[in-house]
């Protein structure tokens, strides 16, 4: 069986500053400033080629020199972006963020409009490539109109990511077109209105949804379906830059749903995709591949 997945979402330019000592807000902090793309739909199709499927990429590219650097990147990388949008008189999405001393992001500012050209249009005349896939997987910086146009005629699994508490809302009117879900704890509560991880995850699954995967940060992913709901810890390591963790953590999960896995060896996968990219100062750690051999 062929194993191969589309991804529609947000591609940006990172620009991210770690200062080298403890953060000082409203000041100048002495530290590094690093450059690479990112976003999070194409962190989650980066580590689906890590995690070695053949993999989709269907996102909105600017006319400016970030659109050059982020194809010529997606392409090295082996991703197949014939299906993407191009908008040569638009500048290309940028996400500014600032980490702490210990790699934690402490703000940020994302420009993604030109992610609404992602609209129902532009897809319905790639839907039938779309649904020739095994899995389709969507971020939540899509405009809510293409959610539904897709939770409507998509006919393969859908994966989604919520991207923000803001962005997250998008999704609840279509939770039951779902086979999984990865929100972060305050994004679970935005969905549900529940503060506590494994009761959001059980409305979750009230609501459609066939599996939920609830991450709860340093105490690891809370998981469930229509018979189980599971907590599987943490795995602690040196952390280096939290960036990208819940992208390769939403990878994983898309990555053992087309394999078959359980819903424990999913959770499994997920804290180990998390982990292993925590430990890499950029927001794909190559090593992920390595998650292969481990599940």
């Amino acid at each position: 069986m062929k194993k191969n997945v589309v991804v529609i979402g947000g591609v940006n330019m990172d620009i991210g500053g770690s200062p080298a000592e403890a953060l000082v807000m409203r000041d100048s902090n002495p530290g590094q400033v690093s450059i690479r793309p990112g976003g999070v739909g194409r962190n989650i199709a980066h580590n689906l080629c890590l995690l070695g499927l053949e993999t989709s990429f269907i996102t909105a590219l600017g006319g400016d020199i970030y659109a050059s650097s982020l194809r010529e990147n997606c392409g090295a990388l082996g991703m197949d972006l014939s299906m993407a949008l191009e908008l040569p008189q638009r500048r290309s999405s940028v996400y500014l963020y600032v980490n702490d001393e210990n790699g934690n992001m402490q703000v940020a500012v994302s420009d993604m409009d030109i992610v609404k050209g992602l609209d129902p249009d532009f897809l319905s005349r790639r839907i039938d490539r779309i649904n020739s896939f095994s899995a389709l997987v969507i971020d939540a910086n899509l405009p809510e109109e293409s959610i539904e146009y897709l939770s409507q005629k998509c006919e393969i699994p859908m994966y989604a990511d919520p991207v923000s508490t803001i962005k997250a809302k998008k999704l609840i009117p279509y939770l039951d077109k779902f086979y999984a879900i990865k929100p972060n704890a305050i994004e679970a509560e935005a969905l549900t209105g529940e503060s506590d991880p494994a009761k959001a995850a059980e409305i979750l699954i009230e609501k459609g949804l066939k599996r939920a995967f609830v991450s709860i940060g340093e105490e690891g992913i809370i998981a469930a379906d229509g018979s189980e709901l599971i907590h599987m810890p943490h795995i602690k390591v040196d952390i280096v830059n939290t960036t990208g963790s819940g992208d390769a953590a939403a990878a994983a999960i898309v990555w053992s749903g087309i394999n078959g896995f359980s819903l424990r060896k999913t959770a499994e996968a997920a804290v180990r995709a998390g982990a292993i990219t925590a430990q890499c100062i950029e927001a794909n750690n190559p090593a992920l591949s390595k998650l292969k051999d481990m599940m």
